[in-house]
């Protein structure tokens, strides 16, 4: 950074560190001892669509990657499309495995950035629900950034539990790194892997 950038306001942004997904299961841990979270065995990663040969090539191998997977343990992956039109890889496991979705969301990730396509990765999202009130959260990895907040949606309506991720901030703030600007902690209505 230089003084230019100092003089204006501009800070360098944070590089992405992928590594920081392996945190996830030690935070489930302390997530589950806190809040009662558990994990539902589904995550995603999210990213902008690219047309083109060389990204169809990238799509074709990290999805190849992940069937080949898929079939030894029978856990499905697939492709969806949002409204907005984003891409999301989702992968289901059962909910014990939280360590081997954590692996799914780094190769996906990591497959996309060494091919060159980081900057169209969002997100990856980690889904938690509670044991007995059945409310569910995310944690939800931003990619640019760096860092997790927690996402809760509250059932049935496109508003959010606010105090319930306060509370999560709070729990997981040894475990992950937790963005701390609020208004990046985006919601994501309808996500797959919620």
């Amino acid at each position: 950074m230089g003084l230019l950038d100092i003089l204006l306001g501009r800070s360098k942004p944070v590089a992405p560190d992928l590594d920081q997904l392996f945190a996830l299961p030690s935070a489930a841990v302390t997530l589950e001892a806190a809040a009662a979270f558990t994990p539902t065995g589904r995550g995603a990663v999210c990213f902008a669509t690219v047309e083109g040969e060389a990204f169809e090539q990238t799509h074709r191998e990290v999805q190849a990657l992940l069937d080949a997977d898929a079939e030894r343990t029978g856990s499905p992956v697939e492709l969806t499309q949002d409204g907005f039109g984003y891409s999301w890889l989702v992968s289901r496991r059962a909910p014990d495995e939280l360590p081997q979705l954590v692996n799914d969301l780094h190769a996906v990730n990591s497959s996309m950035e060494v091919n060159g396509f980081g900057p169209q990765l969002l997100c990856s999202v980690a889904g938690f629900e509670e044991r007995a009130g059945g409310r569910s959260l995310a944690l939800v990895y931003l990619y640019k950034r760096g860092t997790f907040y927690p996402f809760a949606p509250l059932p049935g309506e496109q508003r959010r539990d606010n105090a319930l991720e306060l509370q999560v901030k709070a729990a997981l703030a040894n475990d992950l790194r937790i963005e701390e600007d609020l208004g990046r902690w985006f919601p994501l209505w309808g996500a797959p892997g919620l």
